[in-house]
């Protein structure tokens, strides 16, 4: 199972906790200052409490757009977007917070991972995608045993 694993392959939620924990082992990605003060939506009330959110969210974007190219700004803000409970009437869908998603892609860029589409939107680059094969593969391994 593990040679020729792919991100389809794996668990999703295993895939981006290990990328995300690769991303910050290699210390090539640039997280801004503001993270620290910063919620990920307008619908939250505090921040994330995990300080290494900016990673997490990062890893969630690259495995979106690993799955489904050429997606931009606005479809991860669906994407990453909750529920918007407004008290006594009925919660409404909202969105993301886009200034942390062009933030992560922009991110991911500078390192090689993705690259702009000429459709619009984001790819992934034959680097990003070895790289993120690479990860899901160590996930398979670590799932089978």
């Amino acid at each position: 199972m593990a040679k020729g694993c792919t991100v389809k392959d794996v668990n999703a939620h295993s895939f981006i906790k290990a990328y995300a924990a690769h991303l910050k082992k290699a210390g090539t990605l640039e997280v801004p200052d503001w993270t620290e003060y910063s919620k990920t939506a307008c619908f939250k009330e505090l921040s994330p409490a995990d300080p290494d959110w900016f990673y997490v969210r990062t890893a969630s974007v690259a495995r979106h757009i690993y799955i489904r190219g050429g997606v931009g700004v606005g479809a991860l803000a669906k994407v990453h977007g909750g529920r918007f409970r407004r008290g006594s009437k009925p919660s409404k869908h909202a969105k993301a917070s886009t200034h942390v998603l062009r933030k992560s892609l922009q991110a991911l860029e500078k390192i090689g991972i993705l690259e702009k589409d000429n459709n619009g939107g984001r790819k992934i680059t034959s680097a990003g995608q070895r790289d993120l094969d690479r990860i899901s593969t160590k996930v398979a391994v670590q799932a089978a045993h």
